[in-house]
């Protein structure tokens, strides 16, 4: 895969593309995970059936910059504040334009977002308000968030394929509100059913901290494959 780099709006962004990409896959990223993105790389090509295109950028203030809304502390003294919609901008207005002007084949394909943990929670909020992307690949998403059900009680998102997974032990947690998730995510999957939106829910072994970069793979991964089977 040929791999390139750019700063964008002052975001840095990592691209990793084949020849003749047929789905853009967009994910935010941490520092931390520029560690681990290459077994997210390897796991993908490896496994996938049709060329893609990766696009990762870095994300400087993870609670303030993913989050929806404002949300007291939940662990730690460090609140969330709501800049995904700043986020959501820099993605559909520069980040997918500089993309497609790179890679010419990008255009009218389809573009997935994922990722992992508040960026998953991201990544789902961002179809309830935006019909840009053609799926999601939600890896351990924060669905215990405050007001995150209330908020998809009674909407449905613009895309028709959405898989989530979460870690078997991820529920066992002392923190009140974190011990939801478990609870949270059933009550999603069950939402989506009953909308009728094309999605999966996978129980992963392990706790949060265990191979994100694996779990996240395989959500892109299977979004890649229902996006094909489908089109």
């Amino acid at each position: 895969m040929e791999r390139s780099e750019f700063i964008l709006d002052g975001r840095r962004c990592l691209v990793w593309s084949h020849d003749a990409p047929e789905a853009l896959l967009v994910e935010p990223i941490d520092e931390r995970d520029l560690d681990f993105i290459g077994r997210e790389l390897d796991y993908l090509g490896e496994h996938a059936d049709r060329p893609f295109a990766l696009a990762a950028f870095l994300v400087g203030d993870w609670n303030a910059e993913l989050s929806p809304w404002k949300a007291d502390p939940v662990f730690g003294k460090e609140a969330f504040g709501e800049g995904a919609g700043v986020l959501l901008r820099f993605i559909e207005e520069a980040l997918i334009p500089e993309l497609h002007s790179r890679i010419p084949a990008l255009v009218q394909r389809d573009i997935i977002l994922g990722g992992y943990s508040l960026a998953a929670l991201f990544a789902l909020w961002a179809t309830y308000v935006s019909s840009a992307f053609s799926g999601v690949a939600a890896a351990s998403p924060s669905v215990w968030f405050p007001g995150w059900m209330d908020f998809v009680r009674g909407r449905r998102p613009e895309v028709e394929r959405i898989y989530l997974s979460l870690g078997d032990q991820e529920a066992r947690t002392r923190n009140r509100v974190m011990a939801r998730v478990g609870d949270c995510i059933t009550e999603y999957a069950d939402i989506l059913s009953a909308q009728g939106v094309e999605h999966t829910l996978e129980w992963n072994p392990g706790n949060h901290f265990r191979d994100a970069d694996l779990r996240t793979a395989k959500a892109f991964l299977w979004c890649l494959t229902s996006e094909k089977i489908s089109s």
